[in-house]
C-alpha cells in the first residue's frame, strides 16, 4: 500500500505540473524516480496512465478517472501529515491559493505582505484564475470568489471589503464628442470597452435605482480577456475610444485626476465583498488555518 500511495502521489504531481521535469522542480523526488513510480503503477494496473512525447505529458482517459477518484483521498493524507506535523511553535509549508484577477489586484496586496511577515516559514502560491474550479481538482488549499458563486458545502470566511461597487467610466474628451448617457439603456449608443471571461462568455453589464434593474449588452471596439488585460480597457478609455465598466477601485485614481468621469452614478450597483472559501469536509492544514484566523483578525 505505501508503494501505491507514492505511485499515486507522483502520478497526481506529474498531471499537476504537465511533466516530470517540472514536477521534480517543485520539489519532489528527481523525474527518473517519479518516471519510475509511474511506469510501475501503470504496469501493475495493466493500463496506460499518461501519454508521453517529447514536448509534454498528459493524462490518458483511465489515468484521468484514476485521478478524479484518488485525489480528494490524497489531498486527506497530505493535510493529515501536515496537522500531525504542526507541533512546531510556528505554522510552515505550502498555502495555494485560487482567487480572481480583481481580488489579486485589489484584496490580497493588503494581506499578503503583512501575512508573510508574520508567519516566515509559509509559502504562499496563487493562482489567478477567472472560472470557478475545483479546488481539490486543481490542488489548491482554498480560494476566493464571491458569495453567488460559492458552492453550498464550503466554508466561507469574508475577506477584504465588504460592499463593493461596479463603475461605469468615460474620459471627459470622449463623453464631450459623443454625449452623457442618461440612462443604461443609452449605452446602446456608444462605444463600450467589454471584458470576457476565459469560457469565451461576455457578461452583461447592470444597473439598479430605486429598485429598477437594468441589463444591457453593448457593443464596442474593444473586448479583452478579465484579468490581466484589464488594464488595457483602462488606459483605452483614458485614451477615449469609449465607455467602460469596471470595479471602481480598479479606476480611483483616473477617477481623482479626472482622467476618467463616472457615467450613471446613480444607477452604479454595489455588491457584497468577496469570500474565502474551502472545503469543509478536509482537515484543515496549518498554513491554511493560519490564514483564515489572519484575516478574521
Amino acid at each position: 500500500m505505501p508503494r501505491d500511495l507514492n505511485a499515486l502521489s507522483a502520478l497526481a504531481a506529474v498531471a499537476k505540473a504537465g511533466g516530470f521535469r517540472d514536477a521534480a522542480r517543485l520539489g519532489g523526488p528527481s523525474a527518473s524516480s517519479l518516471s519510475e513510480a509511474v511506469r510501475r503503477l501503470e504496469a501493475r494496473l495493466g493500463v496506460r496512465l499518461l501519454n508521453r512525447t517529447t514536448r509534454s505529458v498528459a493524462l490518458t482517459d483511465a489515468g484521468q478517472r484514476l485521478l478524479d477518484r484518488v485525489a480528494p483521498a490524497l489531498g486527506e493524507i497530505e493535510a493529515a501529515v501536515e496537522v500531525a506535523g504542526a507541533v512546531r511553535d510556528r505554522p510552515a509549508g505550502v498555502l495555494r491559493l485560487n482567487v480572481p484577477g480583481s481580488v489579486a489586484s485589489l484584496v490580497l496586496p493588503s494581506i499578503v505582505p503583512p501575512f508573510l511577515k508574520a508567519y516566515p516559514e509559509i509559502r504562499l502560491e496563487v493562482v489567478v484564475e477567472e472560472a470557478f474550479v475545483d479546488l481539490v481538482g486543481v490542488g489548491c488549499d482554498a480560494g476566493v470568489r464571491y458569495d453567488e458563486r460559492l458552492e453550498q458545502d464550503m466554508i466561507a470566511v469574508p475577506i477584504g471589503p465588504r460592499v463593493q461597487r461596479f463603475a461605469c467610466v468615460a474620459s471627459p474628451a470622449y463623453l464631450d464628442a459623443h454625449g452623457r448617457p442618461e440612462h443604461p439603456r443609452d449605452l446602446l449608443n456608444h462605444a463600450c470597452l467589454r471584458g470576457q471571461f476565459a469560457s469565451g462568455v461576455i457578461p452583461t453589464w447592470e444597473f439598479e435605482r430605486d429598485g429598477e434593474l437594468v441589463r444591457v449588452d453593448p457593443t464596442g471596439p474593444l473586448t479583452v480577456r478579465l484579468g490581466a488585460a484589464v488594464g488595457l480597457a483602462i488606459d483605452a478609455a483614458v485614451d477615449g475610444l469609449g465607455v467602460m465598466y469596471i470595479f471602481e477601485e480598479m479606476v480611483a485614481g483616473q477617477l481623482a485626476s479626472g482622467a476618467l468621469e463616472p457615467v450613471l452614478r446613480s444607477w452604479w450597483q454595489e455588491f457584497t465583498g468577496p469570500f474565502l472559501y474551502y472545503p469543509g469536509r478536509r482537515l484543515v492544514p496549518p498554513p491554511l488555518r493560519a490564514f483564515v484566523d489572519f484575516i478574521r483578525r
